[in-house]
């Protein structure tokens, strides 16, 4: 900016524009900074979005992984169980009492396994009728039973962990 006054000295002037120099010098700097501060958060930002990706897919495999092998070990303990059946079936001219052993032992070795697992048999003869948990297949009359029992069972109903795998077929008194 220029001086109208006559007496004015361009010394004057030359201390202005130091002064703007000055001040241009140091917006300059800042600006540097600033921009210096904004290419490192991008560069933060970048990396924190990789990192996330990178954890999402980790997730995503292990979830995958899970769900591959979560029977992993209930087949492992029932690989005794396959191995006594294939036993009992090698086995040439066995009487049938000795065979029916066998697939009794067999039986209860799978039983205790499946309980072990939080798998529950639902549906024994005298029990109150649950339509959560039974399937009437017929009503018959009883003699010596209340009203809404079961009175036979045709099929065995299963429950794991509380929840209703399959009802049990049932026969209810009237």
């Amino acid at each position: 900016m220029q001086s109208t006054d006559p007496n004015a000295t361009p010394q004057a002037s030359t201390g202005n524009d130091q002064a703007i120099d000055g001040e241009l010098e140091t917006l300059s700097r800042q600006l540097g900074e600033a921009e210096t501060k904004l290419a490192e958060m991008r560069e933060t930002v970048l990396r924190e979005r990789a990192e996330l990706d990178n954890q999402r897919k980790r997730l995503q495999r292990d979830l995958e992984q899970a769900r591959r092998f979560a029977n992993e070990k209930l087949l492992a303990d029932l690989l005794p169980v396959l191995d006594n059946l294939e036993r009992g079936l090698a086995v040439e001219g066995a009487d049938a009492a000795a065979l029916r052993g066998g697939v009794e032992l067999t039986l209860r070795e799978l039983g205790r396994l499946v309980d072990a697992n939080g798998l529950k048999v639902v549906g024994a003869v005298g029990e109150a009728f649950d339509p959560e948990r039974h399937q009437a297949m017929s009503m018959v009359d009883a003699a010596g039973m209340g009203s809404g029992k079961v009175v036979a069972v045709m099929q065995k109903g299963y429950v794991l962990n509380d929840r209703l795998l399959r009802p049990a077929l049932v026969s209810v008194s009237k």
